[in-house]
């Protein structure tokens, strides 16, 4: 069950820190991850559409060059098509290893805010057509309500058409 934190209580991690510092406005859920629950899990326990939650993904190209990948829950990233939008051969994803090393997050609690690399972010431009969005804050566990529109003001993010 996901439960709403009142902003005194709020769990500290690298993204709440990053956005807090930017001066940017968020709510917080917390429920209890189930390994291999990811966006699915969030979607059934906040009560939203699995297409309002997003999935951060830790993807690289054939340099081995780490990018990050803004994609809806209900969805799947063609490889092909981002590696031809992006002007690179060919995108994998990450080994767990190297997604962790890149990105300072576990995998399951991936945030695009805060990484530990400054890695380029691509959003599947399908999310920018939402009010807000649910995204992990850093934390297995930890979601966040925003306004898309941060992800490009403040990330930087390129919107690409990558569905699958």
């Amino acid at each position: 069950m996901f439960m709403k934190k009142e902003n005194s209580k709020q769990p500290q991690t690298s993204a709440t820190m990053f956005l807090k510092k930017h001066n940017i406005a968020f709510d917080i859920f917390e429920y209890q991850y189930d390994s291999g629950g990811g966006a699915m899990q969030a979607s059934r326990e906040l009560g939203v559409k699995l297409n309002d939650v997003v999935k951060t993904l830790i993807l690289e190209d054939e340099q081995k060059n780490p990018l990050i990948m803004l994609m809806n829950g209900d969805a799947e990233v063609s490889l092909k098509n981002l590696a031809r939008q992006i002007g690179v051969k060919s995108i994998k994803p990450c080994s767990h290893k190297d997604a962790q090393k890149n990105s300072g997050y576990v995998v399951g609690g991936t945030s695009p805010f805060g990484t530990r690399k400054k890695m380029p972010i691509y959003i599947e431009q399908n999310i920018m057509t939402k009010s807000v969005i649910y995204i992990n804050g850093g934390r297995r566990g930890l979601i966040l309500k925003i306004n898309p529109n941060i992800l490009i003001s403040l990330t930087k993010a390129i919107t690409v058409q990558a569905i699958r």
